[in-house]
């Protein structure tokens, strides 16, 4: 699997296990449900890369600690 692929797949993880009844804003975007969010990611347009730029930025975050400190 490339790793474009793998990181679509972890993203796409995650977002399942959002909850169904909570919509999450994207800046100018706008406000999105949890199947709109999984639809553009697997889309892989404009909305869907930036959720993957979003997850991945988050994803580092925890990595490097900044949620602990």
């Amino acid at each position: 699997m490339k790793s474009d692929e793998y990181i679509k797949t972890l993203v796409l993880f995650r977002l399942e296990t959002l909850s169904s009844n909570k919509s999450v804003s994207i800046g100018a975007y706008g406000s999105f449900k949890k199947q709109d969010l999984i639809d553009h990611v697997k889309k892989e347009d404009e909305i869907g890369k930036k959720i993957i730029d979003i997850e991945l930025e988050f994803i580092r975050a925890m990595r490097e600690g900044k949620f602990y400190e």
